[in-house]
Order: structure tokens, then C-alpha cells, then sequence
């Protein structure tokens, strides 16, 4: 009998290659994608993308999402405290752990593990510890398509938001930028590929500025960030 995963959902590159690991693999089933979201501008976290194009992915994939709203300044207590209370509720209905899209942040790692266990939970990691060139020319042969949706200023401008992810993204990224974007450098959205039904329609909106609130550290070379606001059609 397949074990019943839940997988937290970025709608993102390294999201929707883990996705499709895990429904190749025997051993589990996916019954629902969690993303987390900001309450008040409805736009899914770190990424930008509005909470609808998600559902339009989820829609398209057939697999249902879950979606946790967060305050506009949530904490990590806060973040903590929804995910448990949703997990809990999952693992009643069956659910024997969580996946991820990490690849090789250990820190990250180990701090989900350990919320995990709290409530009795393991973590799945598919692509953990795999060279990040190959995950990406994996992602491309296999027929995905996705876009940047945000870049971190400290490592790409804002020419390269609102770019589609192919070889020749990938073979123009600055030294020292991570092919996968592993190190918070870029954030993507798929849209087709093998787990999809049929793309997900969008269009490409306007791009912003952020910058980042209150007292950074002082070793923080990032500033704010390049998002390109994707519509629906």
C-alpha cells in the first residue's frame, strides 16, 4: 500500500520536479499540495505568484491544494502553529509525513525534520543532495516550462525576472549563482510539463521593486527584490 504524503507546494521548478519524482515513485501517494500564502495581498509566499495561478496549477496537475494564509508580518511561531495544527489534521486522515523540494540546505533540512517530529511526522526529500546542473537539464528534458516570478538584487537584476528558464538562463547566470536558485537567487513558476494536464495560461505583468524592510545584517549583500507580476487569461 502507498504511504500518503502531502507536498509542500511553491509552484516552482524544484515543487513540480519533486512532484513528478514522487508520482513515479511506488512507494507514496500525493494527496494534496500545501502552499503557504499572504493573507492580505493573496500572493504565495517568497514567490509572488497569486494564490489563483496556484489553484490553476493544482487544477491542472489533479491533485488538490491546501493553502495556509499567513498574517502580512507572520512569525516563525505563527508559521509553526498553522502548519502543526493543518499536519495534525492530515496525519489523522492518514497522511505519514511531508515532502519537500530542498536540495542541499542542511540547516533548512534539519529544522523541518525536527518540526516534524514534533507531531510525529517524517520528511521526504527527493531531490536532496543531487547536482543542481543535472536537476535542471532533467527539469528541461523532461519537457517542463516555467518563468522567474522573483529575483534576489544581490545576484540578478531586473532583466532577468519574467525570463523563461532554458539553456541559455541557465548558461548566463552570474558566477557563483546556483543553477537551481538553491540559495534563494531566483523563484520560478512552472506551467507544463509531464505532470500537468495542459499548461497553465498566464501573462506576463508588471515587474516591481521590493525593497526589504527594517535592519538587514550587516553581511547581507540583497537589498529587496525584482518580482514580475503573472496574470490570469
Amino acid at each position: 500500500m502507498k504511504e500518503k504524503i502531502v507536498l509542500c507546494w511553491s509552484g516552482g521548478k524544484d515543487s513540480a520536479l519533486a512532484l513528478h519524482r514522487l508520482q513515479q515513485n511506488p512507494c507514496y501517494e500525493v494527496v494534496s499540495l500545501l502552499t503557504t500564502c499572504n493573507e492580505h495581498f493573496q500572493r504565495v509566499s517568497m514567490h509572488g505568484v497569486r494564490i489563483s495561478l496556484a489553484q490553476r496549477q493544482a487544477r491542472s496537475i489533479g491533485v488538490p491544494l491546501d493553502i495556509i494564509g499567513l498574517s502580512e508580518q507572520a512569525s516563525n511561531d505563527e508559521y509553526q502553529a498553522k502548519m502543526s495544527d493543518y499536519l495534525l489534521a492530515r496525519k489523522r486522515e492518514g497522511v505519514i509525513g511531508t515532502a519537500f523540494g530542498d536540495i542541499f540546505l542542511e540547516d533548512l533540512k534539519r529544522w523541518r525534520e525536527a518540526n516534524l517530529a514534533t507531531i510525529g511526522m517524517r520528511g521526504i526529500f527527493p531531490l536532496w543532495k543531487e547536482n543542481t546542473s543535472r536537476l535542471v537539464d532533467e527539469f528541461l528534458s523532461l519537457g517542463f516550462s516555467s518563468i522567474t516570478c522573483c529575483v534576489n538584487d544581490a545576484y540578478l537584476d531586473e532583466s532577468s525576472v519574467g525570463r523563461l528558464i532554458d539553456k541559455d538562463f541557465i548558461a548566463a547566470l552570474p558566477r557563483g549563482v546556483d543553477p537551481c536558485g538553491e540559495n534563494g537567487e531566483f523563484h520560478t513558476f512552472a506551467f507544463d510539463g509531464p505532470i500537468f494536464k495542459q499548461p497553465v495560461r498566464f501573462l506576463v505583468g508588471q515587474t516591481v521593486y521590493r525593497p526589504l524592510e527594517g535592519a538587514q545584517p550587516l553581511a547581507s549583500a540583497t537589498k529587496g527584490f525584482w518580482f514580475c507580476d503573472l496574470l490570469e487569461c
